[in-house]
């Protein structure tokens, strides 16, 4: 067996570890067992968002104005009723989870291969490259990123959902980055690593199979802060009216029914879907981290007796 052959073996072997180690830990944590529920049902609805409208639809998007009658109540072809332009809510809502889902799972996949570029290999080299990111790193954690990327995004014309999700990413990772580093440094003076370079196993052999599996956790962690994040820092620049335009998101859905006037006449209904939404994102995202630090975390697994 070659060498290369002997790579792929062991990375397919070292993946298969990670997916029962993953799915031991799901079913044993309470929290992380509903989180991930959570979230899956939620991403579920976003892969099946076009066959859903287009059959409740008939082949129209979610956001073409006056197929149906305007200000309807909830009713059984229209769940949560219809808007001032003769839009179905309710697709505008899926739509709108799929469209904030992205925007969230583009920025934490950024902001976190950012993140251990810069803080994986890095901190485990060591050096000036390591003093000069982990100086970059400090600087992007002071600076105003939300105003920052309000103004990029404010200035750039032609906009789409990616290009939203890098602008927020660019400030995203530093987080991630600070705290992968922090593992990063400790871990690499442990005597097994010692152990590993005097068998011979060279720095990319080390930094994947016996540093990477070992901070995976503080990686998922990362992660699903970045995704929190990046939603935020969507909604929060479609309620000042920002964005991009076409792009049906959970915040603008917000911002089209707290600025067309419908909450004041009485229309409630439509602002509880995409709000609940948003709720159920970070109550899920927020579970996951929680179950995985009582997981892997000794001191506090000791303080909630699980």
């Amino acid at each position: 067996m070659n060498e290369k052959s002997f790579f792929y073996q062991n990375v397919l072997r070292r993946s298969l570890i990670v997916i029962k180690s993953a799915s031991y830990y799901t079913a044993k944590s309470k929290k992380l067992l509903v989180g991930t529920s959570i979230l899956s049902s939620l991403i579920l609805v976003a892969i099946f968002e076009p066959i859903i409208n287009g059959v409740r639809l008939g082949g129209l998007q979610s956001s073409a104005i006056g197929y149906f009658p305007r200000l309807q109540m909830p009713s059984q072809n229209h769940p949560l009723g219809t808007d001032h332009f003769g839009r179905d809510v309710f697709a505008m809502l899926i739509t709108g989870i799929k469209n904030s889902l992205i925007v969230g799972f583009l920025v934490g996949f950024v902001a976190v291969s950012v993140a251990l570029v810069v803080s994986l290999f890095a901190a485990y080299k060591g050096g000036t490259i390591d003093n000069l990111l982990n100086s970059l790193t400090n600087v992007i954690l002071i600076l105003p990123s939300w105003a920052i990327a309000a103004a990029a995004v404010a200035y750039i014309q032609r906009l789409d959902i990616t290009l939203v999700a890098l602008i927020i990413a660019s400030f995203a990772w530093a987080g991630p980055a600070r705290q992968i580093r922090s593992q990063v440094l400790s871990l690499k003076s442990r005597p097994y690593i010692d152990l590993a370079k005097m068998v011979g196993e060279r720095d990319s052999e080390i930094i994947f199979f016996e540093i990477l599996p070992n901070i995976l956790p503080y990686i998922i962690v990362g992660f699903s802060y970045a995704v929190i994040g990046g939603i935020l820092a969507e909604t929060g620049l479609r309620l000042i009216g920002l964005g991009a335009a076409e792009v049906m998101t959970l915040g603008l859905l917000i911002h089209i029914f707290m600025t067309s006037g419908l909450i004041i006449q009485g229309y409630y209904h439509f602002i509880i879907g995409p709000v609940i939404s948003l709720i159920l994102i970070f109550i899920s995202l927020n579970l996951i981290n929680i179950g995985l630090d009582e997981l892997f975390n000794p001191r506090l697994k000791k303080v909630t007796g699980e």
